[in-house]
């Protein structure tokens, strides 16, 4: 009983609330909702990673340990809870709001303006979108630890706006699954991160299987991916394939800089470790 109350609660707020039910996805209207807006985000993204990279932090003391520490462990904490919060939601959405059969319309949409992009699903979608704005703090909390920044993060989290604003503007099939999967990952992520940042130590092999953990994500995306084309092409096309083609293609390149990461930061280190046991 406890359980199915609780469950119950949970369809309500995440699924059934007026703010969630009636969302509508308007562009020019809803935040975010025109591609100047993401162009925007992106260029000052990029601009302010430069500005502060260069001009900025080198100029200023570095923020006390303690400091940056509480920083980051409520940056991680606000990423962990909204990271389950859409993943719950979304999935919740999905399985509440879908028409028949609800596993393939998780996949693909119906085409020719029979999706409109509303609901609890593009609720989620939307929240999402402007979680990866959030998100990019990532980055200022690495050039404020005075860490190095890689091509793979800053490549990431700016074309990932990009990307989730494709979702709703094209009314992207295969979004739900995608958002539950990303987020779900991120679930995982963010608690790794939140107990490092509150100064739990884990030994290295569980920071590399969060890399792998992300790397399986990309493979699992052209799985879903395959299920997608062949009701494409088998039950009369699916919605938003233009923004699908982008988000392939963003995947791959990402999928392809993960790999390149993980052998240099891992492999590297594996050896390393070989040649000290000898």
């Amino acid at each position: 009983m406890a359980a199915a109350s609780l469950l119950s609660r949970a369809r309500w707020l995440l699924v059934e609330h007026p703010a969630v039910a009636s969302f509508r996805w308007q562009p020019g209207r809803t935040v975010g909702a025109t591609p100047s807006f993401a162009a925007a985000v992106i260029c000052g993204y990029l601009a302010a990673v430069l500005v502060l990279r260069r001009l900025v932090l080198p100029r200023l003391p570095a923020l006390p340990p303690p400091a940056l520490r509480a920083l980051s462990a409520a940056h991680n904490a606000v990423l962990l809870a909204l990271s389950a919060a859409m993943a719950g939601g979304c999935a919740l959405s999905t399985a509440a709001t879908a028409p028949a059969p609800r596993w393939a319309w998780a996949f693909c949409f119906p085409p020719r303006g029979a999706t409109e992009a509303s609901g609890p699903v593009f609720f989620w979608a939307h929240v999402f979108y402007l979680s990866k704005v959030y998100e990019l703090g990532d980055t200022l909390l690495i050039l404020l630890a005075r860490r190095p920044l890689t091509l793979l993060h800053v490549y990431h989290h700016a074309l990932v706006v990009a990307m989730c604003y494709l979702w709703l503007a094209t009314r992207q099939s295969l979004m739900p699954v995608a958002l539950v999967t990303n987020a779900g990952v991120h679930v995982v992520m963010y608690s790794y991160y939140l107990s490092c940042s509150v100064g739990l130590r884990w030994p290295g092999r569980w920071k590399r299987a969060v890399t792998e953990l992300q790397i399986a994500q990309f493979l699992f995306s052209f799985a879903a991916s395959v299920v997608m084309l062949w009701l494409h092409f088998a039950a009369g096309g699916c919605e938003g394939m233009a923004g699908w083609v982008f988000n392939a293609v963003f995947n791959a390149s990402l999928l392809a800089l993960f790999l390149n990461f993980h052998g240099a930061a891992y492999k590297g280190a594996a050896k390393a470790n070989k040649g000290k046991a000898e």
